[in-house]
């Protein structure tokens, strides 16, 4: 249960990210409470999965998962530029993640 709250979590950062740029510097009600509601959901999953993972495993993944998301979107969604280094780096973070997934008990 505690690798489902972290995915969760991880995937609610990856939500508030990408909400940040709706919220045109806050001055958008509906875009900045979904923001809002997200990053506490984010934390609180987060707070939930640390009772039963390591703090830097889970906190690694959770921005891990956030981070990997977010570029992700941005490739797709946004037109962001999808380079062959940028994929690679993408990749590594990726590996990173699994890593820490697979030497925690």
């Amino acid at each position: 249960m505690t690798w489902i709250a972290l995915i969760l979590a991880g995937l609610l950062e990856v939500v508030w990210a990408v909400g940040l740029k709706y919220t045109e510097g806050f001055t958008r009600p509906l875009a900045t409470a979904g923001t809002l509601a997200a990053m506490a959901g984010s934390v609180g999953l987060l707070g939930l999965a640390l009772r039963g993972l390591p703090l830097g495993t889970a906190y690694a993944i959770w921005t891990g998962i956030g981070t990997v998301g977010t570029v992700i979107f941005g490739i797709v969604a946004l037109d962001e530029p999808a380079s062959a280094l940028r994929l690679g780096c993408i990749a590594m973070i990726i590996g990173g993640i699994v890593g820490l997934k697979l030497t925690t008990a």
